[in-house]
């Protein structure tokens, strides 16, 4: 069942992509002034926001499995 759920909702999981790119790049660049510096906290902070979606993720779909 987890399988199916999961690839039913991939394709919606590419919006996410230049979401988080977006989000990632214009918190970094209010935190910095020079691109390297931007980008290596661009980096970080992409990592960050795929981590907590994972977990989320991860909790919605145990939730939904215990029903």
């Amino acid at each position: 069942m987890f399988a199916i759920l999961l690839l039913a909702q991939i394709s919606q999981l590419w919006y996410a992509i230049p979401l988080i790119v977006a989000v990632s790049f214009t918190y970094a660049a209010t935190r910095h002034e020079l691109m390297e510096p931007i980008l290596r906290h661009a980096v970080k902070i992409g990592v960050w926001i795929v981590g907590f979606m994972a977990v989320v993720f991860a909790v919605l779909m145990l939730v939904s499995s215990q029903v």
